[in-house]
C-alpha cells in the first residue's frame, strides 16, 4: 500500500524553487569541505514522533491520524507503521531511523508477549532494511511512560521495577543489534526526583550506574560495537533529572568509570531547558571528547517546555555545525526528535517539516564552512588569547611555575594595561556579512 501518493521523491531543486516538496538547500551530493553533504548530515527519522505522535497534548485528544488505515494497538498496525516509515524515508532520502521498543509495538500486559511482537515486527523491519538499504542508527527502551516507572526505572526505589527495566533494556539491545543498530541511547525520562525529602540520591545514582555497566557488558557480548549515549535533560518529567546537562552527565560517567563506552546525545530543546545554548552543550561535549550524536530539534523560549519543534533557526544550526566540523565526526547522526504542531495535521505536513529541518541543517553546514574559510572570527579568538603563547604563558600551561613566582611577577607590574576589547558587536556583524553575502 502507498500511503503518501502526493509525492514521488523529494529531491534538490535549489533556493529558487517554489516546489513545497523539494529541497532548497540540502543537496546530498554537493561537496562541502571535501565531503558530500550526505556524509556530513547523517539524518535519521524518529520512529516515535513521525509514526506515532498524533497531536495529543495535556488539554486534548489527538488531531493527527497515525492509524495508517489499521486499528491502532494491534500487530497489524505495528506493521503498517513499518510500511509507512520506510516509504517516508525512501521518498525523503533518509538513510537511518531511531526507535524506542514500544514505538515498534504496543506494550502488552505480559512482557513476554511484548517481546514476541517485537521479534515479529523486527523481522519485518529487517526485510525492509535489506530491500531499501536503510539502517538503524540507534535504539532505546521506553522506561518512562508506563505507571510502573512513576519513580524512575534505574533509579526506582523498588528492586522489582529495576529488574523490569533491565528486561526491557536487554530486549531493546537485542533488537538494536538484530537491526544493525550502530549505537544505543539511555534517555533517563524519569531518572530524577521531585523532592529530596523522600529520595536516597546516592543509592539512586549508584543503581543507575550499575544498570548502565550491565547494559554495556551485555551489549558488547552480543556484538554492539558502537557507542552508548546519555541524552541530557534538566527537567520534565521529573523536577530535577540526574542527567541535567552535558557537564553533569560527563561528570557522572567519569565518576562511575563509564566514560570509555558512553558519549553524549545532545538535544537542542534540552539545552534550552537547561538555560544553555545548543552550541554550548555541543562544545562541552566536544572538548571532553564525548560528542556522539544529536537530536535535531528546537524549543520555544516563549513556551518554556519540551516542545520538540522542527529546527528552523539557521543561526543555531550554523553554530552547531561549527562544533560538529571541529569534532571531525559524529559516531551517531542527526535524529529528528521533532514533531509537527498539533494543527499541522496532514501527511503533507510530515514531509514539509522534514524538508524544513533538513534544509535548515544544510544551511548550517554551508554557513559553518563559509565561516571557517573566512577565518576572521577564528583569527580574532586566537589573537585575543595570544599572550598565552608567550614564554610565560607556555610555562604556566605546562605546570612549570608556582604561585610564589607568579605573585612576584604580578607585584612587579608598574602598570596594568586594560584588557583589549572583546568586540562582540563587530564579530556579530562579521557573522552576518559572511552568512548573507
Amino acid at each position: 500500500m502507498e500511503y503518501f501518493k502526493f509525492v514521488d521523491k523529494v529531491v534538490f531543486e535549489g533556493p529558487q524553487s517554489k516546489n513545497l516538496f523539494a529541497f532548497k538547500f540540502y543537496d546530498p551530493e554537493k561537496v562541502i569541505l571535501g565531503k558530500p553533504m550526505k556524509e556530513h548530515l547523517k539524518f535519521a527519522m524518529a520512529w516515535w514522533h513521525n509514526l506515532g505522535a498524533d497531536g495529543t497534548d495535556m488539554f486534548g485528544r489527538g488531531t493527527i491520524d497515525k492509524s495508517f488505515g489499521v486499528v491502532p494497538g494491534t500487530l497489524e498496525h505495528a506493521k503498517a507503521k513499518v510500511d509507512a516509515g520506510f516509504e517516508f524515508m525512501t521518498k525523503m532520502g533518509i538513510k537511518y531511523f531511531c526507535f524506542h521498543d514500544v514505538d515498534l509495538v504496543p506494550e502488552q500486559k505480559d512482557i513476554n508477549d511484548t517481546n514476541k511482537m517485537l521479534d515479529e515486527v523486527s523481522d519485518y523491519i529487517l526485510e525492509k532494511e535489506k530491500e531499501t538499504g536503510i539502517k538503524c542508527l540507534w535504539g532505546t527502551a521506553n522506561l518512562f511512560s508506563n505507571p510502573r516507572y512513576m519513580s524512575g526505572a534505574g533509579t526506582s526505589n523498588r528492586v522489582d521495577v529495576y529488574c523490569f527495566a533491565a528486561a526491557q533494556i536487554k530486549k531493546a539491545l537485542d533488537i538494536t543489534v538484530k537491526l544493525g543498530g550502530e549505537n544505543y541511547v539511555f534517555w533517563g525520562g524519569r531518572e530524577g526526583y521531585e523532592t529530596l525529602l523522600n529520595t536516597d540520591m546516592g543509592l539512586e545514582e549508584e543503581n543507575i550506574a550499575q544498570l548502565m555497566k550491565m547494559a554495556v557488558e551485555y551489549g558488547r557480548k552480543i556484538g554492539l560495537k558502537g557507542d552508548f549515549y546519555i541524552e541530557p535533560k534538566p527537567k520534565e518529567p521529573m523536577k530535577h533529572q540526574y542527567d541535567f546537562d552535558a557537564a553533569t552527565s560527563i561528570g557522572f560517567l567519569r565518576k562511575y568509570g563509564l566514560d570509555k563506552d558512553f558519549k553524549m546525545n545532545i538535544e537542542a530543546n534540552h539545552a534550552e531547558l537547561a538555560k544553555h545554548t545548543f552550541e554550548h552543550e555541543l562544545r562541552v561535549s566536544r572538548l571532553n571528547g564525548m560528542l556522539g550524536s544529536i537530536d535535531a530539534n528546537e524549543g520555544d523560549n516563549v513556551l518554556g517546555w519540551d516542545v520538540d519543534r522542527f529546527p528552523a533557526n539557521v543561526y543555531t544550526a550554523t553554530f552547531a555545525m561549527l562544533e560538529i566540523l571541529k569534532a571531525g565526526k559524529l559516531s551517531g547522526g542527526l535524529n529528528f526528535d521533532a514533531k509537527t504542531r498539533r494543527a499541522s495535521n496532514s501527511y503533507e505536513d510530515m514531509f514539509k517539516a522534514y524538508i524544513l529541518g533538513m534544509d535548515t541543517w544544510a544551511l548550517g553546514l554551508i554557513n559553518a564552512a563559509k565561516l571557517m574559510e573566512d577565518g576572521r572570527i577564528e583569527k580574532f579568538v586566537e589573537e585575543r588569547y595570544s599572550t598565552w603563547n608567550s614564554d610565560l604563558g607556555k610555562k604556566i600551561r605546562a605546570g612549570k611555575t608556582n604561585l610564589e613566582e607568579l605573585a612576584k611577577i604580578g607585584c612587579d607590574q608598574k602598570y596594568f594595561e586594560a584588557e583589549n576589547s572583546g568586540r562582540e558587536e563587530e564579530l556579530q556583524e562579521i557573522l552576518n556579512s559572511v552568512l548573507f553575502r
